[in-house]
């Protein structure tokens, strides 16, 4: 995969100058590190060799400049251990808002396929490292590239020879170092990959824990998270062998370097072509010529981890949503509430077959309609193709004459109100739950959408009203209240059309009554699309619609279809008899 370089170093723009300040703060500490060997150069050949009246006062002297070194140094590595780590967490921070905030704009299609614990992983894993390669990065290879080419200068004026035979090692650790942090960068992309199956077999059996018990399965879950977690298990092992491999091959280079200085360096002194202080010095900035890559060796597993979630990072945000505002979609003023299909087909991704196909038929405004039809036959994605929550693959759904393609997203989809059958609530208080239609609605403007919805009188018989915590996904209430609390969010969006997606199928009949009562209060000059299970429901339906496998088959009121003796009649005969 292409790394792409200029989206990595544009997250530093922010803080361009305090990062700048960092690598300065880097480069003096690693020129100060290199005067120390000369110093002691000076002190081992020139000083001490000296006149011995003096010596004692320069090693004085040579001292005190050593300790002032130390103090640079200090402050130096404090400013780039605070400052440094404090630029990459932040770039890291802006990264986790980017991503989150694209993962908003992604279309249905996206989540219909990905699981919710791998993004999860993206979100919060494959980031966790990149403070450190942004913060380590470019200030290290530049730091120690400073090091390695001053103490390589140095040392080929102390011994040439010398030098160049030390130099020879370094192409083949090269290589060496290639090779395997390819391996490694493939093992580390692996291990993202495995830990985001965990996250999601987590996140799966947690959600559905009250159906895990209900069934007595938790053999079965602990079963399938061993699975993935043994999974992540195996692809950590490689992981490890490949470091163990990198690290330790790497570690015999470095020996085998010093080794050569010591062999050749002896030599040199009995061939009288170096003497014992150049030879201490040479040892010594030869462990500025193997630092950096001792450093950048044992810091590579962090790299690659923070160059994989960077990758797989860019592959969330190189993803286009399915469903965008056209360049210059338009903003409507007033929507009637006029609804209509002409010729409309869809299929989703995956499919061969469409579930809808030349589908044609208009709903006026305020009208209450109702879609009615065996499973399968397309009526929740038909009604997602109002808020182009899909986009049909062929013909054009019509919002008051104007395409929906054509009208601003965002404008489009507060126009509409959706209850579902599958209620999701957020954690946090029942009033911001229903605050969630509208946020900017006052607290009188949340109690009287609640007494709308006939939710008032519940709410405040909870411990703290509605300021009482309901729980994720509003685990401390019942289905009834859940729908409830759903349909006043609704009442404060308070949208011009509404659909409801079978919204009192799992009710039972004394939280079936109450919140139909809710919705035909909600429904109140409103254009209206139920989807409906219960046939009961929908009797007093200005129109119902027919739906199958074959397209709109019947339409009529409950009245004229079940005079017509035709497939409503059936479904409403079959649905008696099994109340029956």
């Amino acid at each position: 995969m292409h790394f792409p370089m200029k989206k990595f170093f544009s997250y530093y723009k922010p803080y361009k100058k305090l990062f700048v300040m960092v690598l300065t703060c880097g480069l003096i500490v690693s020129a100060t590190a290199l005067v120390f060997p000369l110093l002691v150069r000076y002190i081992t050949k020139d000083v001490l060799n000296g006149d011995l009246s003096t010596v004692l006062r320069e090693v004085y002297g040579v001292g005190a400049l050593m300790l002032g070194l130390v103090v640079i140094q200090n402050m130096g590595n404090y400013f780039v251990d605070y400052y440094g780590h404090q630029v990459g967490a932040r770039m890291e921070s802006d990264m986790r808002s980017e991503l989150f905030a694209h993962m908003q704009k992604l279309s249905f299609s996206f989540f219909d396929k990905e699981k919710t614990g791998r993004l999860m992983s993206r979100i919060t894993n494959d980031l966790l490292l990149l403070s450190e390669l942004y913060h380590h990065g470019p200030e290290d290879y530049i730091k120690y590239l400073v090091r390695f080419t001053g103490a390589f200068v140095i040392l080929y004026f102390i011994n040439a020879p010398l030098t160049i035979a030390v130099f020879c090692f370094l192409p083949f650790l090269g290589v060496f170092a290639l090779y395997f942090n390819k391996m490694l960068n493939k093992a580390l992309r692996r291990n993202k990959e495995r830990i985001g199956d965990v996250n999601a077999q987590v996140e799966d059996s947690l959600s559905g824990i009250r159906v895990v018990k209900s069934f007595a399965n938790e053999h079965v879950e602990i079963a399938k998270f061993n699975r993935e977690n043994n999974r992540f298990l195996d692809s950590r092992k490689k992981t490890y062998k490949a470091e163990a491999y990198f690290y330790n091959g790497a570690e015999a280079f470095l020996q085998l370097i010093t080794i050569t200085v010591i062999i050749f360096g002896s030599a040199s002194i009995v061939g009288n072509t170096l003497d014992l202080a150049d030879l201490i010095t040479f040892l010594l900035y030869i462990g500025f010529m193997i630092e950096p890559i001792q450093k950048l060796t044992h810091m590579s597993t962090q790299f690659q981890e923070g160059i994989t979630g960077f990758q797989r990072f860019m592959e969330i945000m190189n993803l286009k949503p399915d469903i965008e505002n056209k360049p210059n979609a338009m903003t409507p003023q007033k929507v009637n509430g006029e609804i209509e299909f002409k010729q409309v087909s869809f299929r989703y991704e995956d499919h061969l077959e469409n579930v809808l196909s030349n589908l044609s038929f208009r709903v006026q405004p305020g009208e209450y309609v109702a879609l009615v039809g065996p499973s399968g036959a397309g009526k929740t994605t038909l009604c997602s193709l109002i808020p182009r929550f899909y986009d049909a693959i062929a013909g054009e759904v019509l919002l008051d004459g104007i395409n929906v393609r054509d009208i601003d997203l965002q404008s489009l989809r507060n126009n509409i109100g959706v209850v579902q059958q599958d209620v999701y609530l957020f954690s946090g208080t029942a009033m911001e739950n229903i605050r969630y239609g509208n946020p900017a609605a006052s607290d009188d403007e949340v109690i009287a959408a609640a007494k709308h919805a006939n939710a008032h009188d519940f709410i405040m018989g909870l411990p703290m009203g509605y300021h009482s915590e309901i729980g994720q996904r509003g685990v401390k209430l019942s289905g009834g209240q859940k729908q409830r609390l759903s349909i006043a969010r609704v009442f404060l969006k308070n949208p011009p059309i509404l659909i409801l997606d079978e919204a009192t199928s799992a009710l039972d009949n004394e939280s079936e009554s109450i919140v139909k009562e809710s919705l035909e209060s909600l429904a109140k000059g409103r254009t209206t699309i139920v989807i409906a299970h219960r046939l009961s429901t929908i009797r007093n339906a200005q129109r119902i619609i027919v739906l199958t496998e074959d397209g709109i088959v019947e339409q009529g009121t409950h009245n004229a279809l079940l005079a017509r003796d035709g497939a409503y009649a059936y479904l409403y005969s079959k649905q008696f008899e099994l109340q029956v």
